[in-house]
């Protein structure tokens, strides 16, 4: 694959890079339609890190179907599929690894430990194996798109980090490859997190502006769900994932919820609106 990117650059062509773990969606066809419109080349990966699931998290069971996956992303345009093995990742005796300091530690981070450092360390590495000019990545994974943003800028990476909307199912909830763990009954409950980010979002719309009250609104709706177990519903700066008290600059509404034994997650971008007053944003969902 080095060989392959050396090449690409030596002629001066644009290297594009959709990482993924497989088990594809729209969500991921939709970064390679993006990527093709910007590059070419276009290489997608396929790997399972393991790295970043914790010792009672869901690898040996997350979902794979490399035949099918290989066979959408050919058809969808990507010029080479790179699938790495663990052993050529994490060779024997590897002990090198990357971490965001502070931001890896909260929300995401504090309730799954050592997550985010398995993402940076991959993420990382599979930039340095392909060295693409861009690479790209979804947004639904809020926490984890502003970690690659600030790693690739705090260690100089010559990759620019693009990132793709949160493509939704018919009734808002975003696609993820875990969905396929949920039972119709929890399916079918899964609408709920959508239905509370829609709801802050009228709310913030109608001039709301009090975090605590967007909050215990967002709890509100998740709570009329009985099969859904909050894990958080947080409002958060959206470069330091601290707390805030009020909305007055770009934030993020983040949910992370349990349908049965599957945990999702979702979230809303809030943004100052571009030549607008102070008080005026538009919303990401």
């Amino acid at each position: 694959m080095k060989e392959r990117a050396r090449q690409a650059r030596a002629e001066s062509r644009i290297l594009g890079l959709v990482p993924t773990m497989g088990a594809l969606h729209a969500g991921h066809i939709s970064l390679v339609a993006r990527a093709r419109q910007d590059c070419d080349p276009v290489i997608a990966s396929i790997f399972v890190n393991p790295k970043q699931f914790g010792p009672h998290e869901d690898f040996a069971k997350y979902p794979r179907a490399l035949e099918k996956d290989s066979e959408e992303l050919a058809s969808s345009g990507v010029n080479a599929l790179f699938l790495p093995k663990a052993a050529e990742m994490y060779p024997p005796g590897f002990s090198t690894y990357v971490s965001v300091e502070g931001l890896s530690d909260r929300l995401e981070g504090r309730t799954r430990p050592g997550h985010f450092r398995g993402v940076t360390t991959v993420v990382l590495k599979l930039l340095e194996i392909v060295q693409p000019h861009f690479a790209y990545f979804g947004r639904k994974d809020a926490q984890q798109a502003r970690l690659i943003t600030v790693m690739a800028r705090d260690l100089n990476l010559d990759t620019q980090i693009i990132f793709g909307p949160i493509i939704r199912e018919s009734d808002g909830l975003a696609m993820s490859s875990r969905n396929v763990y949920l039972t119709p009954q929890e399916r079918s409950a899964a609408a709920v997190l959508h239905r509370a980010l829609a709801a802050a979002k009228k709310e913030l719309s109608q001039g709301e502006r009090d975090v605590s009250h967007l909050q215990n609104k967002l709890r509100e709706i998740l709570g009329e769900e009985p099969l859904a177990k909050i894990d958080y519903a947080k409002i958060v700066d959206a470069e330091s994932f601290e707390p805030v008290v009020r909305v007055s600059r770009a934030c993020y509404v983040l949910l992370a919820v349990y349908l049965g034994k599957t945990r999702l997650i979702d979230n809303m971008l809030i943004e100052p609106r571009e030549n607008g007053s102070e008080d005026d944003f538009d919303f990401q969902l």
